[in-house]
């Protein structure tokens, strides 16, 4: 199925063709947001693979370490959300491929453990092999992390034992009795930009509201942002969190600018920042904002910028954060769109705004595809189908306080050039949240 943005009605294949301008029977429903996809360079789990990692769900077996730990404290953050705002609801994630790395093991002749994954985390792994009690030839065999018995097998011989999440086994003969011995070698490798390459190939197929990138290279940015940018272009309305050194001007990529000081006096960077600035983005709704959103539990901003460096950051299309009684928050929920024109005037610097039209576009575009298209007349009947659907759409969208003052007469649905074509004109006035409030006090 084809879609994203026209010119002209010059398109080959069936689809659904949207744009946006700063003016303004089957019906269509709204849609949930809460998607978030990273690739990120990690000492466990499965390589150059898109895994599924639930809010709330044991993220070991992802990452090889509880949500609480130091080393997923980049999933912790994604799913945290705001004081008032969820944080992410899915997460997309990818480990990349990572030069030299390999695989931790363990010789207890004549069996080997092997680490299921490469990685520094397969280090932490401890084989014990305790005799049965009581008989001749039986043998509990124990994986064990971080001191912790996470598998027990009791076997004979080293044939009989199954791979668990941890380990895989070889060697033949009677299995012997071992204190314990850790499994070593396991490395983590170096991440190239060019392991991202795969990783936007995998991921293309998916739906997701918010990609985050916490690294600084700059050619790994680049080409997260032309991903971006063209899979927008093409119908798959999305936005990247990233920093970038350079403003790069577009709706759909949001600059983070600062970092943020953790309880436990970790300082994250502006790129570690996304995680958090990524997941609250992807979990806030169409009619929500993050302006003045607050971390839950950060102590300050890093680096405490001056009014006139907010002013300036502000200007230049920053995601910044700033501290007020004791909390800290989105100064302003912006992206890092600089440059205006008539038909992107600057109301699409405001992340809300271009949540609504991202949820208004896939919407449109995953119902229309899946029920009208090559299913609905181009005549009269089936063309006032269109309008009818479209319009109750709208309304529950004004129910909920995301457009306003809408009229069924803002849309136009007319018979396009061809006989199988047609042209839907939409007029929305989009609501935006009170920012900015200036008080005149007169005292006698």
């Amino acid at each position: 199925m084809a879609g994203g943005t026209w010119q002209t009605q010059n398109k080959v294949r069936p689809g659904v063709y949207i744009n946006f301008r700063s003016e303004g029977g089957l019906g269509l429903s709204v849609g949930n947001r809460g998607v978030v996809t990273i690739c990120e360079p990690m000492s466990w789990g499965p390589v150059g693979q898109v895994m599924t990692v639930q809010a709330g769900e044991d993220t070991t077996p992802y990452c090889g370490y509880p949500i609480t730990a130091p080393q997923a404290r980049f999933l912790q953050q994604i799913f945290l959300g705001t004081n008032r705002t969820a944080g992410a609801q899915t997460v997309y994630l990818y480990r990349p491929t990572a030069t030299s790395s390999a695989q931790a093991t363990a010789e207890i002749s004549p069996l080997t453990a092997t680490a299921l994954y490469p990685g520094a985390r397969g280090n932490d792994i401890t084989i014990s092999i305790v005799a049965v009690p009581d008989s001749e030839d039986q043998f509990t065999v124990n994986t064990i992390v971080d001191g912790t018995i996470v598998d027990s097998q009791t076997v004979a011989r080293c044939s009989e034992l199954v791979a668990n999440d941890w380990v895989t086994w070889s060697g033949s003969g009677a299995v012997t009795a071992n204190a314990g011995t850790p499994l070593t070698g396991g490395l983590d490798g170096t991440v190239e930009n060019t392991a991202y390459t795969p990783y936007l190939t995998a991921i293309e197929p998916y739906n997701f509201d918010i990609m985050i990138y916490d690294g600084d290279d700059s050619t790994t940015l680049t080409a997260m942002q032309s991903f971006i940018e063209r899979i927008c272009s093409n119908g798959q309305y999305a936005q990247l969190v990233a920093s970038f050194s350079t403003a790069p001007d577009s709706q759909y990529i949001i600059n983070v600018q600062s970092g943020l000081v953790l309880p436990d006096n970790v300082t994250l960077t502006p790129q570690q920042t996304c995680w958090w600035v990524g997941g609250a983005e992807a979990g806030a709704s169409y009619n929500e904002t993050l302006t003045y959103a607050t971390h839950p539990t950060a102590v300050a901003p890093s680096p405490v910028l001056t009014n006139t460096e907010v002013e300036e950051a502000l200007s230049s299309g920053e995601l910044v954060m700033t501290a007020d009684f004791d909390t800290v928050h989105i100064e302003q929920d912006i992206n890092s769109l600089t440059t205006y024109t008539q038909t992107l005037g600057k109301i699409f610097r405001k992340n809300r705004l271009i949540r609504l039209c991202n949820t208004i576009a896939n919407d449109i575009y995953q119902q229309f595809s899946a029920n009208y298209l090559g299913v609905v007349n181009n005549n009269e009947a089936g063309r006032n189908l269109f309008k009818s659907a479209i319009v109750g759409y709208m309304r529950t969208l004004q129910g909920q306080e995301a457009i306003q003052n809408f009229s069924a007469d803002d849309v136009e649905v007319l018979a396009g050039t061809d006989n199988d074509s047609i042209i839907i004109n939409v007029a929305i006035q989009s609501v935006d949240s009170a920012e900015k409030i200036y008080i005149t006090m007169t005292v006698s």
